[in-house]
């Protein structure tokens, strides 16, 4: 992969879920934190993640949330982050792959909203790690 340019350890808090007849959805509420070279701050509450399965489908997420905290230059910003992706059968415990949609009001960092960013989401002991790579 490429240069990981952001990660972020996030926490999950409460998992709500529907199974219906045609398909299910979860929303998976959690916080957390990011502390990288390019951004340290902590996820403002209201982050969630939308999964939802059609019946004979994948299972696809959204998660949605901002962060707060000080760019690579120590000022003070905000980063939006939707980051959409596959949950593929049988791919056991490996990473899923994902593709973010990035806003932010760093000048520093504006180039994200840019950049071709894939990301990563693997499995921690309280949650899942996040990381971008450009």
């Amino acid at each position: 992969m490429s240069e990981c340019i952001l990660t972020i350890d996030v926490i999950l808090d409460e998992v709500i879920e529907v199974k219906g007849g045609a398909g299910e959805a979860a929303m998976i509420l959690f916080h957390g934190t990011s502390d990288c070279d390019n951004f340290k701050g902590t996820i403002l509450p209201g982050g969630v993640d939308t999964q939802k399965q059609e019946k004979g489908k994948e299972r696809t997420l959204s998660a949605r949330y901002i962060l707060e905290g000080k760019d690579c230059d120590g000022k003070d910003c905000h980063i939006f982050i939707e980051n959409n992706g596959l949950i593929l059968p049988g791919t056991g415990p490996g990473p899923i792959h994902t593709k973010p949609l990035i806003y932010t009001d760093s000048e520093a960092l504006r180039w994200m909203e840019t950049a071709d960013i894939e990301g990563t989401v693997t499995g921690t002991e309280k949650g899942v790690l996040i990381s971008f790579y450009a």
